[in-house]
């Protein structure tokens, strides 16, 4: 199974974007994205020094539209990624590259939420100087009780040996004074305390813009950042989206998803490096390929052919699917079992795992076309678990 993610921020640098744009139509459909961005992403990515794309508002907008663009080069033919990929999953504002390469949102929505995104970081990082730091090595739970001691949030917990700290700068000066044994201290090139409580003006302004954009189930399965959870309702994906922005990143529980999907081969969209390196570690046997440069597209989509499968959910216009977010052992609801029709929302049942119990929903409702598992069935993430037919809308 082949699973792609795209980047967050800190993985820019300088000059990056200059191989890209020597293609004319990666130029021109990168000037497109810009354009509706209204920012020169072109100059950021081949001309601006590493201080200067460090800026939340404009690191932000050039790694989505490089990311989306370069999707793009990787499977000219759109089908042909849906028929290969397995789930996506982006990190921090990587998610949004996800959700519109898997069609929950368009390409321009994704440029004008990024845009916003970013200024509103932007502003709610400047009212208080924070930052953060990624602590490597050490004891995971020595790690993060220093990080509770300092008043600081593990915003980013990146798997095993890479937890990110965050907060003001007066808490990670004296973290650093202070850090846990066995740990190396690394300050980030970011502009703020990204995803913590910093943060939650931006996250006001995000929702509200959000409620105006018209979602779509994605195409491909997406795994959120949250909870690591496999999302398939479009409008939970941008929700989730919108909430992360304040909430602590847990690439970790995406990784043990992408293991119980049964992944072989993870490709990271460009600037790539930072996520391949930590799945290096983290997922022994998994194949990676970090795509940084366009003469790596030919051996990038060998990868793909090599390691792609369609996608457990198959959707067309006559009905839809509803999958399980998590690996556990599914219990329907006694009541969804008897009905043919269900309302929007309604509860069909929920998963059970050694961690948590997971309601699931029929959100979209319908009539029921088919079960396709049975009480007490063991699922994986992303399996289907019930085919509903819509209901007419007037």
């Amino acid at each position: 199974m082949l699973v792609i993610v795209a980047p967050g921020q800190g993985a820019q640098t300088p000059g990056f974007l200059t191989p890209w744009l020597e293609d004319p139509t990666f130029a021109s459909r990168f000037d497109w994205l810009a354009t509706v961005a209204g920012i020169d992403l072109a100059h950021y990515g081949t001309e601006a020094d590493a201080e200067t794309i460090r800026d939340t508002k404009i690191a932000q907008p050039l790694l989505v539209a490089t990311g989306l663009i370069a999707a793009l080069d990787l499977f000219p033919h759109p089908a042909d990624a849906f028929s290969r990929i397995g789930a996506v999953a982006g990190h921090s504002v990587g998610e949004l590259t996800a959700a519109a390469g898997a069609r929950a949102v368009t390409a321009e929505q994704a440029m004008v939420l990024v845009r916003e995104r970013g200024n509103a970081m932007a502003d709610a990082a400047a009212t208080t100087a924070t930052g953060m730091t990624a602590v490597l090595g050490g004891d995971r739970d020595e790690v993060l009780a220093a990080i509770e001691r300092h008043g600081l949030t593990a915003a980013n917990d990146n798997g095993p040996g890479q937890v990110v700290a965050a907060g003001t700068t007066e808490q990670l000066a004296a973290f650093a004074d202070d850090p846990p044994a066995k740990a190396r201290l690394m300050p980030l090139s970011v502009a703020g305390a990204f995803h913590t409580v910093h943060m939650a003006p931006a996250v006001d302004r995000l929702a509200s813009l959000a409620r105006s954009v018209s979602t779509h189930d994605p195409r491909t399965p997406v795994i959120s950042n949250r909870d690591g959870q496999v999302v398939h309702d479009g409008r939970d994906v941008l929700r989730r989206i919108v909430g992360q922005i304040s909430n602590p990143v847990r690439w970790d529980l995406c990784l043990e998803t992408m293991s119980d999907l049964g992944v072989t081969g993870i490709l990271e969209m460009p600037p790539a490096g930072t996520l391949t390196g930590i799945a290096k570690r983290a997922l022994k046997g998994v194949e990676t390929f970090a795509l940084k440069t366009p003469d790596q597209l030919d051996d990038a989509r060998e990868f793909c052919d090599k390691h792609g499968e369609a996608s457990m959910i198959e959707t067309t216009p006559t009905w839809r699917m509803v999958v399980s977010p998590a690996k556990g052992t599914f219990h329907i609801s006694a009541e969804a079992a008897q009905l043919h029709l269900l309302a929007p929302g309604a509860t069909i049942g929920e998963v059970a795992s050694l961690r948590d119990r997971t309601e699931i929903t029929a959100p979209h409702g319908g009539s029921v076309v088919e079960w396709l598992v049975e009480d007490g069935d063991l699922v994986s993430p992303g399996q289907p678990l019930l085919r509903l037919h819509p209901e007419a809308t007037l």
